[in-house]
């Protein structure tokens, strides 16, 4: 009789031919009646999330799934089922439409639509409601499995080219339907690998976002869909709450912000995502740069720069031209050579290691480099500064002897955590382990991912097994960035690079007078700046901290008696190293306070007769409803304000926001 090992390793010896139910209702009628789906490890396939109706396939493992807002998996299977009810009410209230696919994404999920017809949102709540009369009839989800030439006569005999082309890419010879009832032919039915809940009823809460075009598999060259969006929660409650975010995420959006602020535009004249950096964007950067520097110096690396094209050869070396061709931009002939713009910093870190015989004594070497590279991303992908097919990378190598790679390991996460405090960030780490494709020995994966592991201990940082998540050379620790709102960004990453010495014949001279590979670490902290300060923009709503804003404080006269007064408080605020502007126009101090308010300036400073006389400056923050947020609200000194100021910008003082 097959054991099932719970989570809190529990063993429950099962009846043959068991499912999952009944695993969970062994448990307890209360998680029997939660359960949605289970997370299931046995020996013959691995780990994944499967039915309710499931045969427990012999010894294994088992975790219930319920719908709740921190479970991952559970969230997903609510969503995927919510898609398929989705389409279904498309094709009830337009039986013509074609449906195409529909996975989950972050918050949500959306259906690929062929209909001639465009949805608009006016037709919302009609496909809510159908959506609603399906969720009420409590219908089952039901799997259905076919062999793969049988599934095939029937999805061409229906003539749904989409489901023809997504069968003909599946793996396997068995391919899966799902069905919304328990009647095949008669109920809805879809192209599936599931999960899904166990019945219609379990959906609590969703709704439709927006609808958008989007070409089949991303090729202009096919027709444009209409990709419609929803989202769906584990109650009303928690809709709510995402609701809210969504309206305050809008406000916070880089492209409208970017515009508003003047930091950044994209040009189709010029090309698809590639950022023209305004002045103000471009002194943010500079600031952000300049920071970036300076704490790598401190740290002892090397500031290199490497050049933006390269020969097919040394692409063709670090194996960017087998595997990364078709993200790569198209070749240039120069002297019969073809040449490509660098998607990579990384081969000309490698070739700088190799101008001279290194010994051990030598290491560690730390190379850095702010590069900029080229990758080719398809035109519907592109969104404002986040996904950019022209982007500068903070890169870093580390070559170390293998003894070396603990100590080097700490250098690399004490500066990441200081730089992500230093931008106001929290954050999550994560432990990318071996994928199922990978070169290398299993020994250099396991001491590679033993010493990240080391490393994230040592730091007593909380950290998170993302299993088979590493890429096919390297292991590593991914960092999401938690902004303001609560939403997870892309952050740091640190590999353990185990092909690199070999594929780029990197050494070094050890005590023995013998060759060996240094150990490789690669490393970003802030990814891509186009990226990172597009996400800056909306984790601070625009209102960056003071060593951050090109403008720090506008100077205001509140009469033209004042207007002199104002312009020597902003020469002592210049002089003093800070970035004052001046407003002495003839419009009343109103209208004046709100344009600097818009512009999200941190300090707005009014001067009148009164403050003349006394010398001092009457302090107002840019945000009315937070005083609390500015210690220096009220009538300072001018030598206090400046003080105060410089004080702020040295500790890069965040505030709340």
């Amino acid at each position: 009789m097959p054991q099932v090992t719970l989570p809190d390793n529990t063993v429950l010896t099962i009846d043959e031919g068991a499912t999952v139910a009944d695993v969970a209702a062994k448990i307890g009628p209360g998680l029997a009646k939660a359960a949605v789906a289970g997370r299931l490890t046995a020996p013959s396939d691995g780990a994944h999330v499967v039915d309710l109706s499931t045969p427990i396939p012999g010894d294994c493992r088992l975790s219930i799934v319920t719908l709740k807002v921190e479970d991952a998996d559970g969230l997903d299977v609510l969503r995927h089922s919510c898609a398929h009810v989705m389409a279904e009410a498309v094709l009830a209230l337009w039986p013509q439409a074609k449906l195409v696919y529909g996975p989950t994404v972050e918050d949500g999920f959306y259906y690929d639509i062929d209909l001639d017809r465009p949805i608009t949102p006016d037709d919302f709540p009609a496909i809510e409601k159908k959506m609603q009369e399906i969720i009420n009839a409590d219908r089952p989800f039901t799997r259905v499995d076919m062999h793969r030439d049988e599934a095939m006569v029937k999805l061409r005999a229906e003539g749904n080219r989409y489901k023809i082309d997504n069968a003909e890419r599946a793996v396997g010879d068995t391919l899966s339907f799902y069905l919304t009832g328990d009647i095949p032919g008669r109920e809805f039915e879809d192209l599936c690998r599931g999960p899904h809940l166990p019945r219609t009823s379990r959906i609590p809460a969703f709704k439709i976002l927006s609808v958008a075009g989007a070409y089949y598999r991303g090729d202009a060259n096919e027709k444009m869909l209409q990709r419609l969006y929803g989202t769906a929660w584990p109650s009303r409650k928690d809709l709510t709450a995402y609701l809210r975010r969504l309206e305050e995420a809008k406000k916070r959006d880089h492209r409208i912000l970017g515009k508003q602020l003047d930091l950044y535009s994209i040009h189709d004249e010029i090309g698809p995502g590639l950022v023209h950096w305004h002045a103000k964007g471009s002194f943010i950067r500079h600031q952000i740069e300049s920071f970036w520097k300076e704490e790598h110096l401190r740290r002892g690396y090397d500031l290199i720069y490497t050049p933006h094209i390269g020969s097919e050869r040394i692409y063709q070396r670090s194996g960017h031209l087998e595997k990364y061709a078709d993200m790569m931009y198209s070749p240039m002939d120069i002297d019969g050579v073809n040449y490509y713009m660098k998607p990579m910093n990384c081969p000309g870190h490698y070739m700088i290691y190799k101008t001279d015989t290194r010994s051990y004594r030598d290491l560690p070497i730390r190379m850095c480099e702010l590069g900029t590279v080229y990758r080719y991303e398809p035109s519907g992908t592109l969104h404002g500064m986040l996904r950019v097919r022209g982007f500068t990378q903070d890169d870093a190598h580390t070559f170390c002897t293998p003894d070396q790679l603990g100590q080097e390991l700490d250098l690399i996460l004490e500066l990441m955590d200081f730089m992500m405090r230093s931008f106001g960030y929290e954050y999550r780490a994560y432990l990318a382990t071996r994928p199922e494709k990978y070169l290398g020995t299993e020994q250099e994966w396991d001491r590679a991912t033993a010493e990240l592991r080391a490393a994230l201990e040592r730091r007593n940082l909380d950290y998170e097994i993302d299993e088979g998540g590493g890429v096919f050379y390297a292991p590593k620790i991914d960092i999401k960035l938690i902004d303001s709102m609560g939403r997870q960004w892309q952050g740091p990453t640190h590999q353990v690079d185990l092909q690199a010495a070999k594929r780029f014949d990197i050494s070094y001279i050890g005590p023995d007078n013998a060759p060996h590979e240094p150990v490789i670490i690669h490393r970003t902290v802030l990814g891509s700046m186009e990226r990172f300060i597009g996400g800056l923009i909306e984790h601070f709503a625009g209102a960056f901290p003071m060593w951050l804003a090109p403008e720090q404080m506008r100077i205001i006269n509140v009469s033209e008696r004042s207007a002199e007064y104002a312009k020597e408080v902003a020469e002592a605020l210049k002089n003093a190293g800070l970035r004052p502007e001046v407003d002495v126009s003839s419009d009343r101090p109103g209208p004046k306070k709100h344009r600097a308010r818009q512009q999200r300036v941190p300090y707005i400073v009014f001067v009148g007769e009164q403050e003349m006389t006394e010398r001092v400056v009457q302090v107002h923050g840019r945000n009315p409803e937070k005083p609390e947020d500015y210690v220096l609200e009220g009538t300072p000194t001018l030598d206090q304000f400046i003080a105060a100021c410089i004080n702020e910008v040295a500790t890069k003082g965040i505030g709340k926001h």
